[in-house]
């Protein structure tokens, strides 16, 4: 997709401070971060969001994942680490080629909040199950 700005990182004809590559994968720094090394891992072929990936892709991903995790703890030690992926604008998507934030985490104050809003009536748990069932039965088909 030449309008997208991730794929032009790929094929390189925009810059970015490529920190991994191989054949399926790219990882970036982000030019917007939350906090220092900040990281982006993105599949090289163009695929809009997490329901567009194949599990090849989706595979080759995560072989990566770990060793960027890693690479992030041992040169920044930070006290933890954030893992964020967005799918459509509604949930915080703004580029549209699937992407995985890496946001090493040093303390409250670093400029990322993530936190959950849990509603105040839990499930009962035989709408919970009912969900889970329903859910196995999509991965069965």
């Amino acid at each position: 997709m030449t309008s997208c700005i991730f794929c032009k990182i790929v094929e390189g004809s925009i810059p970015g401070e490529k920190v991994y590559e191989d054949e399926h994968v790219i990882a970036f720094m982000d030019i917007m971060p939350v906090t220092k090394g900040h990281v982006l891992l993105i599949p090289k072929t163009h695929r809009e969001n997490l329901y567009e990936l194949t599990e090849e892709e989706a595979s080759n991903l995560f072989k990566v994942a770990p060793k960027i995790a890693n690479a992030l703890k041992e040169e920044f030690q930070p006290v933890g680490l954030n893992l964020l992926q967005n799918n459509g604008s509604f949930a915080g998507q703004s580029v549209f080629h699937f992407h995985m934030h890496f946001i090493p985490r040093y303390d409250k104050s670093d400029g990322f909040q993530p936190e959950f809003n849990s509603k105040v009536e839990q499930f009962p748990m035989e709408v919970v199950s009912e969900l889970a069932n329903n859910i196995k039965l999509r991965l069965q088909a």
